[in-house]
């Protein structure tokens, strides 16, 4: 759990952008956009890997939205289309309303602000990817003008002005196809970080309802697109078990989509540890089975933990249809505490994906857009350039997608650690049913080390791979991740899983790690078979 301030982070520290010189503004989206009908194995597939566009049109200053208001610049298709060509295929738009809605009874939104809502929207659906916008910030109490209150008196007020600015929105936006998913609210609840109280819960689960019913007798596509409903917080116990939650009922839907079939899906925020994920301190800086000190890895929350949580929601919602989103997990930055930190956020990054893909969940990472010390970033978006590659190759791997065949360009990591071992490479193929692998160890400590694997598909596509190779000086794998791996001595197998087997021609894939030490911990020679 987080507070908006923890959200926020250092951002203001960057300064602030003018809205002159910002670049790029792309053509509308299409008036009226052909409606897929996904289902909830066919949406979470289709998501990929997501990520947030934190910390710019939930900003506000003095209860009024604006994009730069916490000291990232404006955005840019530009910077849209590097996060694209990092692999992400969803991106999550924040977005706060606040002092930008009128007064009753109308409680119209500010067309500019609509205008620039939709235009964001539009660089990111424009290019072909999912795009999801929700009511952010307008009921944190911390926050200058909010209004979405659960535990306040003015019911009544609090809803009919609700349901009016959701008409709106679902209106602007009802000839989008499915790739544009609707989110009610965000990490709604009454500010005590404790159990659910009541009747504040009962408000939430309100709230929840009249956006359904709001959004779908719009008409057009939103008769039929799939809807976020978060429970308490966003929190994972209090939405699974007995504390409140209910589902909206859905009688407004498309009659067009098949009756055993949902639209509703369920969201959720995972930052478990917090001394880990979120605590802006130097004591908790590593994660995991790797983790080599003790001291600094938290005594809750590892693999174990995180693997029961997200099994949770896949007994309670997945298994009867409703897809989960996990629309923010991640790590701040602590390097300046511990140089070894940003590998501990590739494991968690990377565990998070692979674990939610494992139960029927699509993920999005939270980025503030602050890439200092106790930032999310990923990304400079002043220069549209990566700051966490090995981060991004590690959601990558989670989640089982292939790389861009151009890699983006990456400005120079400031505290992350080269590869302890330079990479080999087996020489790519120019055509045929064929791939070829790379190894690099990317990081060592004493009687052990982690690597990772990448395969790269020839001049055809392929449908599944092998890996082999020997260890020269008694090395052994101990754990792994996107891949089968077996071993015979000093001889390794590595077979694709079901998601990450089909790769199109130049794409590629990667699965990594943690083995033992020999005496030495050379790179081997790696072959790789193609099918």
């Amino acid at each position: 759990m987080k507070s908006t301030l923890r959200k926020v982070q250092f951002a203001l520290l960057s300064g602030v952008l003018a809205l002159a010189g910002s670049t790029a503004v792309m053509t509308s989206a299409a008036s009226a956009d052909s409606m897929a009908q996904l289902n909830a194995t066919q949406l979470v597939a289709n998501l990929g890997a997501g990520w947030n566009l934190g910390n710019a049109l939930e900003a506000n200053a003095n209860g009024i939205p604006s994009e730069t208001a916490w000291g990232n610049p404006v955005v840019t298709q530009a910077f849209i289309d590097r996060v694209k060509a990092a692999g992400f295929k969803t991106i999550r738009i924040p977005v706060s309303y606040l002092g930008n809605i009128g007064s009753a009874p109308n409680y119209t939104v500010n067309t500019a602000w609509l205008n620039r809502i939709k235009e964001i929207v539009d660089y990111a659906y424009g290019r072909g990817l999912y795009v999801l916008i929700n009511m952010h910030g307008d009921g944190f109490k911390t926050v200058t003008g909010s209004w979405l209150i659960c535990d306040s008196s003015n019911q009544t007020t609090i809803r009919d002005k609700y349901q009016k600015v959701w008409q709106q929105i679902a209106t602007r936006f009802q000839s989008y196809s499915e790739r544009l998913i609707l989110e009610s609210m965000n990490e709604e609840f009454d500010g005590q970080y404790g159990n659910p109280t009541q009747p504040c819960y009962s408000n939430i689960n309100a709230y929840n309802q009249i956006f359904v019913d709001t959004v779908r007798r719009t008409g057009g596509n939103n008769t039929s697109r799939w809807l976020l409903i978060p429970g308490w917080n966003t929190n994972i116990d209090y939405t699974v078990g007995n504390y409140g939650f209910t589902l909206p009922t859905d009688q407004y839907r498309s009659t067009s989509i098949p009756a055993n079939e949902q639209r509703l899906m369920i969201s959720v925020h995972y930052y478990d540890p917090w001394d880990f994920a979120g605590e802006e301190n130097g004591t908790i800086t590593q994660w995991g089975p790797a983790a080599t000190n003790p001291a600094r890895k938290s005594t809750w929350g590892q693999q174990d933990f995180m693997d029961g949580q997200l099994k949770k929601v896949r007994d309670a919602f997945v298994s009867r249809g409703y897809p989960v989103f996990v629309g923010e997990y991640g790590a701040v930055d602590k390097t300046s505490a511990d140089s070894t930190n940003n590998r501990y956020r590739a494991d968690y990054a990377r565990t998070l994906v692979a674990t939610a893909k494992k139960y029927g969940a699509a993920t999005a990472y939270w980025d503030n857009g602050f890439h200092g010390v106790y930032g999310f970033g990923l990304f400079n978006r002043s220069n549209a350039t990566v700051t966490q590659q090995g981060i991004i190759d590690a959601i990558m791997s989670g989640v089982g997608s292939t790389t861009p065949t151009t890699p983006p360009t990456t400005a120079p990591p400031t505290s992350t650690p080269p590869p302890t071992t330079p990479p080999t490479t087996t020489p790519p193929p120019s055509s045929g049913r064929s791939c070829a692998a790379s190894y690099a160890v990317t990081g060592q400590w004493q009687g052990g080390f982690q690597a990772e694997v990448r395969v790269t598909a020839g001049g055809s596509a392929i449908s599944g791979w092998t890996v082999t190779w020997t260890f020269a000086n008694g090395q052994q794998v101990t754990q792994s991740w996107g891949a089968t791996v077996t071993a015979s001595g000093s001889t390794v197998t590595a077979r694709n899983v079901d998601y990450n087997g089909s790769l199109s021609a130049g794409g590629s894939t990667t699965f990594g790690f943690l083995g033992s030490s020999g005496s030495t911990n050379g790179v081997p020679s790696l072959s790789c078979a193609a099918r």
